[in-house]
């Protein structure tokens, strides 16, 4: 069932976080805090985390509002278990976000990954989800990873 997070999440989105072996000690630190953030209201207005809980949190993502674009909204994470991806979570996920910001009246989302070779399987699912590849920034995150942007135009409600 896919529904915004809960306090009671917390630990279940941080073992998503570890699973994914996409982080290093900083970055895991950084989406704790995130989370922590997120909980205590101390983001702002238009923050969202949801879950996919099937008796574990089996998937997650974060979306939130652009700073100077005027209805567009940026995915800033999703992910599923390792052991649960292939399934449709992801789509899921994505299409209940999409939803989501349509029916608040959003007109494009925006998702960022890295362009190393270990994203590649993501930046497969972005295009599956019918995203457009939008632009690439050579060496972004350092030195030979690339940041790739996808967008997605939503219909407004």
């Amino acid at each position: 069932m896919i529904r915004p997070a809960i306090l009671n999440d917390k630990n279940g989105m941080i073992n998503l976080f570890s699973a994914l072996n996409l982080f290093d000690t900083y970055e895991m630190e950084f989406m704790s805090e995130l989370v922590d953030n997120f909980f205590n209201e101390s983001l702002g207005e238009g923050h969202y985390w949801i879950v996919n809980d099937d008796n574990v949190i089996t998937s997650s993502a974060y979306y939130a509002p652009e700073s100077f674009g005027q209805n567009v909204y940026n995915l800033y994470f999703i992910g599923v278990l390792p052991n649960h991806q292939g399934n449709g979570i992801g789509s899921s996920m994505i299409k209940y976000v999409e939803n989501h910001l349509k029916e608040l009246g959003e007109r494009l989302l925006l998702v960022e990954t890295s362009g190393l070779p270990n994203f590649e399987k993501t930046r497969e699912f972005y295009l599956k989800n019918n995203y457009e590849k939008e632009a690439t920034i050579r060496e972004y995150y350092k030195e030979g990873d690339d940041k790739i942007i996808f967008r997605k135009k939503l219909s407004r409600a």
